[in-house]
């Protein structure tokens, strides 16, 4: 691809942004003297500081190389095959090095070897007389494009999965088509730049020899980020094409909490960042060794903490982590990564299993929550010009019979096996909507003889904030979404980049939402917790236990930090912090209100991406 010798009235506007985001204060580490610096997006937290070694991205141009329909065919099967038993042993490898939960991300793209959509289309491809490696590839381009087109980010990610098995495919077919390799990497701790790593590539990454990550392109919910955050490798993306001219050797500072990466930084610099390095490692030791205690106040006062997961098989590690239950099960993921509607006994299998895994601990799954930036293909849902405003979460559901009996009966039927078991309705704005909603699970229950289960609402609109105390009425607890809250408080659609850091969940207008939220749940004697991204980040925790929560949930990494925090205060202190925070003018003002002037766990716009899904 050629290089554009002038700006785009779109790259000059990426400019503009990045100077501003440069010129904004930094919460955190960082260097005193002059030093260049690269401004991103924060994907895995952290500061890392390492050697640049150039990752060059292979710019494939694959020849179209025609041979006859049985010959090709034979090709793209052999090679199908052969990938087949190398994503076999990477999901054995991933398994044993990082745990189910996020091997089951190459378990995904596996079966996307066996897609009949693409590989018919590669076929169709080869009968009109193209080459084999060059019909897979165009087959593969053409059908990741459309997921990629979407703009939802568990789409995207599946079109970048899709890329990353069809090159795997592609280096069988033509090896000279491999991507470069990440063997040469120098035994010393580098920060790894490149154009934007694959899946794959970060599974495999050795952590003696890659300190950190800093990509141009790439979004913070991808699974290369998720990845780099299980690995605990400090990363930044969406660094832009700067950051690819970096001079390989270059000693760098990756810092994951700001989303910067500063280039040959001063000696004193350097040694300032060492001594940060080494103040949140101990900081963190002493907090993972403290995860599995309650989170009681200093006066007394206990915060249930617990964990946001999809599946049984993260249960396992939520618990490690001092998780103290499930406080969100998202089950739009068993519709979003199977590729289909899964039944009634397929839900229930996996509904028992978490119920199983979690020994005796409570469960909180919310319903179906499909729409906004939450798309499933094979549902067919009707395009709508704003879906953030349209038919998503309860609306879909009362709607669709279809999606909602079969779940519902899948948890009763679950329910029925014991097990500390709550479920939960998304997008609730009215309360006939919560009414008729509660009557459908009265009937299915009364229909399988089934224990009566609580039944909560998410409050994710500012209208159900404002009428809490009416929908308490009807719901036996409330669980905020910060991050949808957030969204529709302050009018920012979280997916929109120029405006994705305004859509700070500390706005003293989100707080006041979640304060007459809790005001009235107190009016009829319910409880409220947290389950968006403000509950990982340790100030924002403190913030919304002094307003009255009672139980926090969150990715499973935050949860030592948080439980660390809640104990440092007594539950008056988080109370007078959170008034302030009500008055406050702005997002900025609140977090200025966290005077403990040292290093803490990061928190903010990468914990908002860590559980965007919220």
């Amino acid at each position: 691809m050629r290089t554009a010798r002038s700006l785009s009235a779109r790259e000059k506007r990426d400019a503009e942004r990045a100077e501003e985001k440069a010129a904004a204060p930094i919460h955190g580490w960082k260097p005193e003297h002059e030093a260049e610096m690269v401004t991103g997006v924060a994907a895995s937290p952290g500061l890392a500081i390492g050697t640049v070694h150039v990752l060059a991205a292979a710019e494939l141009d694959v020849p179209d190389t025609p041979v006859d329909l049985v010959t090709g065919g034979a090709e793209l099967d052999a090679a199908l095959g052969t990938t087949r038993a190398h994503m076999k042993a990477l999901i054995d490898d991933t398994t044993r090095r990082l745990g189910a939960g996020d091997a089951a991300i190459f378990t995904a793209q596996a079966e996307l070897l066996d897609d009949t959509d693409l590989i018919t289309l590669a076929c169709q491809m080869m009968v009109e007389g193209h080459g084999v490696a060059w019909s897979w590839h165009n087959a593969v381009e053409r059908i990741a494009g459309r997921f990629a087109a979407l703009g939802n980010p568990v789409l995207a990610a599946r079109a970048a999965d899709l890329r990353d098995v069809g090159r795997r495919v592609l280096a069988q077919l033509d090896p000279s088509l491999s991507n470069g390799s990440l063997a040469d990497l120098p035994d010393t701790p580098v920060i790894l730049v490149a154009s934007d790593l694959s899946p794959s590539d970060t599974a495999t990454l050795d952590t003696e020899r890659v300190a950190g990550i800093a990509t141009a392109l790439g979004g913070p919910t991808s699974h290369s980020a998720i990845l780099a955050r299980t690995l605990g490798l400090p990363s930044v993306v969406a660094g832009g094409a700067k950051l690819l001219a970096t001079r390989p050797g270059t000693t760098a500072i990756v810092d994951g909490d700001s989303g910067r990466i500063w280039i040959d930084p001063a000696a004193q610099d350097l040694q300032s960042a060492r001594d940060w390095i080494a103040k949140l490692d101990r900081q963190r030791a002493a907090q993972e060794a403290e995860r599995g205690k309650p989170a009681i106040t200093s006066d007394g006062v206990r915060i249930e903490v617990s964990a946001n997961v999809n599946r049984p098989d993260q249960v396992s590690f939520a618990m490690t982590q001092g998780g103290e239950g499930v406080g969100l099960m998202r089950t739009e993921f068993l519709f979003l990564e199977a590729g289909e509607t899964p039944d009634e006994d397929a839900q229930y299998g996996i509904y028992r299993a978490m119920i199983d895994a979690l020994d005796g601990r409570p469960l909180i799954v919310r319903a179906l929550d499909i729409g906004g930036d939450k798309q499933v293909p094979h549902l067919a849902l009707p395009q709508e010009e704003n879906p953030f405003l349209g038919v998503r979460g309860a609306r879909l559901l009362l709607r669709r019979p279809d999606l909602l009996d079969p779940q519902l009966r899948a948890l009763y039927r679950a329910a029925k096996g014991g097990g500390p078991l709550s479920i939960m309705f998304p997008m609730i704005t009215s309360a006939w909507e919560l009414i008729r909603l509660r009557a459908r699970c009265e009937e299915i229950r009364a229909e399988l003889n089934a224990p009566a289960v609580p039944i909560g609402i998410m409050i994710e609109v500012p209208a159900a904030a404002v009428q809490a105390r009416v929908l308490a009425e009807h719901a036996d607890f409330f669980s905020v979404g910060t991050n949808d809250l957030t969204q529709y408080a302050l009018a920012i659609d979280r997916q929109n980049p120029e405006l994705a850091s305004e859509a700070d969940s500390l706005h003293p207008a989100v707080l006041n939402l979640i304060a007459t939220c809790v005001e009235g749940a107190r009016a009829h004697g319910r409880w409220v917790g947290v389950c968006g991204g403000l509950a990982g980040d340790p100030f924002g925790a403190a913030i919304l236990a002094g307003l009255g929560v009672t139980e926090l949930s969150m990715t499973p990494r935050d949860i030592p930090a948080v439980k660390a925090r809640l104990r440092t205060s007594s539950l008056a202190d988080l109370e007078t912090l959170a008034g302030h925070a009500l008055h406050a003018a702005s997002a900025d003002d609140v977090r200025a209100l966290d005077r403990k002037g040292s290093p803490t766990e990061p928190h903010g716009a990468a914990n908002e991406a860590q559980d965007a899904t919220a």
